[in-house]
């Protein structure tokens, strides 16, 4: 606009000086410096102090079979709260491993928050007086009663661990393809330690995991009995077969009924799947038999726990024999 010129503070003045380079700082700034140094290779890094006096730098080696000397892989899940005074006493009931139990400030006492204090007090659970808002915001607004407990994250074994020629008896492994109930999960590993099992594996999808239900199902059997994770069902079944398993899976439509089962002695992986839809498609084709229950009515069925515990029952029968 005309007279704009004319404005006070129009016309910006430079009072720095002349402008000059940055005589090629940003340029070099701007290069690379090439890779990261490893853990080991960096100093002040745990992984560097361990490998000065020898370790293996937090990394297992494998038990032995197919993989050996591979590092096995230990996935962890995610924490979680148990909430409610019922829920609570029974996890503590259960020895369900716990980081911590939080007590909220001025709690009205009764007998279930007393027992629960005494079974925490017993076992050296930390204990933490909490105000009940910052109990609300912990158990994410369930109805808590002013008690709550952490589970720590469940540390996983790998399904190599399974292959082991030290194994005493014969390798028996219990496998699940799409079980996503937890209580069928802790009925399960009930079974695998009732009947000689030697561990379960579940997949990283589409699966349960082992949950504060799980392990209160499990009554006490998922602290002996191993749960690993497979990032690939149908490879890790794959695998146990070159390892020289026996595959088979469990369904109504079976082509060899239980009694009838003649791979009993051998090293076997029983898979069992969901209730509603059964073994997957790719899972059943990699099964080396397909294995039905005889029931007296036809229309009748037995949910995955169920079955897989007849299954294992049968099995550690004929062992017997």
């Amino acid at each position: 606009m005309p007279g704009n010129s004319q404005r006070r503070g129009a016309i910006r003045k430079n009072t720095k000086g002349a402008t000059v380079g940055s005589g090629g700082q940003r340029r070099r700034g701007l290069e690379g410096r090439g890779p990261t140094p490893k853990a080991a290779d960096r100093e002040y890094h745990p992984a560097h102090k361990q490998a000065k006096r020898g370790g293996t730098g937090g990394r297992v080696a494998s038990s032995g079979g197919r993989g050996a000397g591979k590092p096995q892989r230990r996935t962890k899940g995610s924490s979680e709260i148990v909430a409610g005074r019922n829920s609570v006493v029974e996890a503590l009931r259960a020895d369900i491993p716990v980081s911590t139990m939080y007590v909220a400030g001025r709690i009205d006492s009764d007998d279930r928050v007393r027992e629960a204090l005494k079974i925490a007090t017993s076992r050296g659970l930390p204990i933490l007086e909490t105000p009940r808002g910052e109990l609300d915001r912990l158990t994410d607004g369930a109805v808590h009663q002013g008690l709550a407990l952490q589970v720590p994250p469940y540390e996983y074994a790998d399904p190599h661990d399974f292959i082991d020629p030290e194994t005493p008896g014969v390798p028996l492994v219990v496998a699940l393809d799409g079980i996503t109930d937890p209580r069928n999960l802790g009925a399960i590993i009930r079974s695998v330690g009732a009947f000689g099992g030697h561990g379960v594996v579940v997949p990283e999808r589409r699966s349960v995991g082992m949950t504060a239900s799980a392990w209160k199902t499990s009554a006490g059997a998922a602290a002996r009995i191993p749960v690993a994770k497979a990032s690939n069902l149908t490879r890790a079944l794959e695998e146990y077969q070159k390892a020289g398993f026996f595959v088979i899976g469990l369904d109504m439509d079976g082509d060899v009924e239980l009694p009838d089962l003649d791979l009993a002695d051998q090293p076997l992986v029983v898979v069992t799947g969901s209730e509603g839809k059964g073994l997957s498609r790719l899972v059943r084709e990699t099964c080396d038999q397909i294995v039905s229950i005889p029931m007296h009515a036809a229309t009748e069925s037995l949910n995955a726990g169920i079955a897989t515990g007849v299954t294992l029952y049968e099995i550690a029968r004929r062992r017997r024999r």
